[in-house]
């Protein structure tokens, strides 16, 4: 045996009930679970930790995250490692950087510098692949080949394959371009994608129709992946958003996974049971769904995705020349401020809800930790006055952080049968949404030990066994002799995160050992130079 984790209590993932245990691993795996009332002789071990008053669980995953190049960037990556996150699932919302080709890579690079940076003149990463299996074989080799900080799977974004097949028209794809982005879909999940992402309030995969993505969604049940779509609104029109995505993945025959499921805005206090309705009946008629959250009520996104799907026509390029003339500056301010851009989910905008949390151009740093409303008040100048100027003199790289939630309903969201967990965190700016750092023990600490909200067999399982087997991933999410030793041990009285609005980027308390294939990731609360990650891809046999 490597190692033994001695006398823990064992949360396997499952949602069954714990036990005591001593788990012994070797070559990766673990070898032996023997509990306390087995009798016999305890295994032994070069290396022995002791695991009195400590929990273990199978290493949390991540099933929306945004690291697509923070992994490549920061071999540390203490942002999950820290949290116990043994995977990520990245290429989310429908925006990422594989499939591409020379002049897709530069506009979706400028187009979500918000979110992970890597925007024009970004010399942090290399950006030699085009392909999904490439960025997936960029993953294995991480830093001088040695890996990554924690395991990677891939979605395939349908803005980008869009962007790559037809640019950034709205309009309707032809049969051609159509047949060219099914081939996309389909080259990728070969390559080891184990689903398709949509962004559906983001340009341009926003232009799709249903039965252009019904079409991709044929494609992905073909290979037993899954859809994952940000769907079309989480605000004035959310519940007819959710319907629409449950009803093209019942034509496609295609599993789906709705990424942050929130009901947003002043619209939506108290609707979450609307929503558990709408998805319980669909699962009663044989629907195969899951979702995540994360466990705060604001939402970070970029600045530009606030504006209406046709101001960002074009491409980034395009929003700047519309935003510097004045008479169109003028139609998109109505529209956002009357209206209701699509792009702000059909509602109204409140610019006292939208804090800047981050800026591509640190010189524009004076705008971060403030509200756009604030920031205007001080100028003497209308909230649009200042929104326009900073998008452009930021290029389009500002986040923010959108104060439009409701505890109610994320404590009813996460309570239901197919949830799962989700840090949705971006890694970038100068004062990040504190989920980046703090979505998993986040939930154990304070909606487990504090609140109650659900018990922690119950959480566990929805942070493990649950996004496991949506991933088809047969030998992880469990503690159980034979799977991967990606496992986690904490204290259930201590966990904490420890960021917050204020220090986003604080380390979370009673985390002290992490494990990834049976290497210590996080050993007596510190980061070790083990860069254990791998990129997880789907096979021909199911995921691996």
């Amino acid at each position: 045996m490597d190692t033994v984790l001695r006398d823990v209590r064992v949360i396997d993932g499952s949602g069954g009930p714990s036990y005591r245990a001593d788990v012994a691993l070797a070559d990766g795996r673990i070898a032996e679970i023997h509990r306390e009332t087995d009798g016999g002789p305890r295994p032994g071990a070069a290396r022995v930790v002791d695991g009195q008053g400590l929990a273990l669980s199978p290493g949390f995953i991540d099933m929306h995250a945004h690291s697509d190049l923070a992994l490549l960037r920061d071999p540390a990556h203490e942002a999950k490692a820290a949290q116990g996150v043994t995977l990520e699932v990245l290429g989310q919302d429908g925006l990422s950087y594989a499939p591409a080709d020379d002049r897709t890579l530069a506009e979706v690079r400028t187009q979500i510098t918000g979110w992970n940076g890597g925007g024009p003149g970004d010399t942090s990463v290399d950006f030699s692949w085009r392909t999904v299996g490439g960025y997936l074989d960029r993953l294995d080799h991480g830093f001088d080949g040695n890996g990554i900080a924690v395991n990677a799977a891939y979605l395939i974004p349908q803005g980008t394959v869009r962007m790559l097949a037809l640019g950034w028209d709205d309009r309707p794809a032809t049969a051609d371009e159509l047949a060219r982005m099914k081939q996309l879909v389909a080259e990728g999940l070969e390559q080891g994608a184990v689903g398709l992402s949509s962004g559906l309030t983001y340009t341009p995969g926003m232009y799709a129709s249903d039965a252009e993505l019904t079409e991709l969604c044929r494609v992905v049940a073909r290979y037993d992946g899954y859809y994952c779509p940000h769907h079309r609104s989480y605000g004035a029109g959310a519940l007819q958003a959710y319907e629409e995505m449950v009803a093209l993945t019942r034509e496609a025959g295609c599993a789906l996974h709705l990424a942050h499921a929130t009901m947003n805005f002043g619209v939506n206090k108290g609707r979450a049971p609307e929503l558990l309705t709408l998805l319980d009946r669909a699962l009663d008629a044989g629907a195969d769904i899951t979702l995540d959250t994360y466990p705060y009520t604001p939402g970070c996104t970029t600045l530009v995705a606030m504006l209406p799907s046709w101001a960002s026509e074009g491409g980034p390029a395009a929003i700047l020349d519309r935003l510097r003339d004045d008479a169109t500056a003028e139609r998109i301010r109505r529209v956002m401020e009357v209206e209701g851009a699509d792009g702000c989910h059909g509602v109204p905008i409140e610019w006292d809800t939208i804090e800047i949390s981050g800026v591509a151009d640190r010189a524009l740093d004076g705008y971060v930790g403030r509200t756009l409303a604030g920031s205007a008040a001080e100028r003497g100048e209308e909230p649009w006055t200042t929104a326009r100027r900073l998008l452009i003199e930021d290029r389009l790289g500002s986040t923010i952080l959108q104060h439009v939630g409701h505890e109610d309903n994320v404590r009813r969201i996460m309570r239901h049968r197919v949830h799962t967990g989700g840090s949705d965190g971006i890694l970038q700016g100068h004062k990040p949404h504190p989920r980046a750092y703090g979505t998993f023990p986040q939930y154990l600490g304070r909606y487990v030990r504090e609140l109650g909200v659900l018990s922690l067999e119950e959480c566990v399982a929805h942070l493990t066994g649950r996004p496991a087997a949506r991933l088809r991933l047969p030998d992880r999410g469990l503690v159980r002799q034979g799977h991967r030793a990606d496992l986690v041990l904490f204290d259930p009285e201590t966990v904490a995160a420890g960021s917050t609005f204020d220090a986003p980027r604080t380390l979370p308390a009673g985390i002290p050992h992490v494990l990834i294939d049976g290497r210590f990731v996080m050993a007596d609360g510190r980061r070790t130079d083990v860069l254990a990650g791998r990129a997880v891809r789907r096979t021909a046999a199911g995921r691996g």
